[in-house]
């Protein structure tokens, strides 16, 4: 089950659960749209792999009880701004490869 994590671990913009610009990596890193183009050139810089839109979870039971007042997001800030400078050595190699076959 996905966190659906509050805010971006960079800048700490709020990422609600209907956030349509939240990306994340295989490992729920989670970081707004804006820091994963401009700062991070889609290389997580705690793992290394590619993003993905972080999908939305509904918010009406449809089906089951899967939906987000059974499973609410998380409340867990998890704010670490990225070293822009350490980052860019750290993916300048990395990021020419697909995230796919990272």
């Amino acid at each position: 089950m996905l966190e659906l994590r509050p805010t971006c671990e960079h800048c700490n913009k709020p990422l609600p659960p209907d956030a349509v610009d939240a990306r994340i990596c295989s490992y729920e890193c989670t970081f707004c749209a804006a820091c994963v183009e401009g700062v991070l050139k889609n290389v997580c810089s705690n793992c290394g792999g590619g993003f993905a839109p972080r999908p939305v979870r509904p918010v009406t039971n449809w089906r089951g009880d899967n939906y987000l007042g059974k499973d609410p997001a998380s409340t867990n800030v998890r704010h670490r701004p990225v070293d822009a400078a350490a980052h860019a050595t750290f993916a300048a190699n990395i990021r020419v490869i697909p995230p796919e076959r990272r």
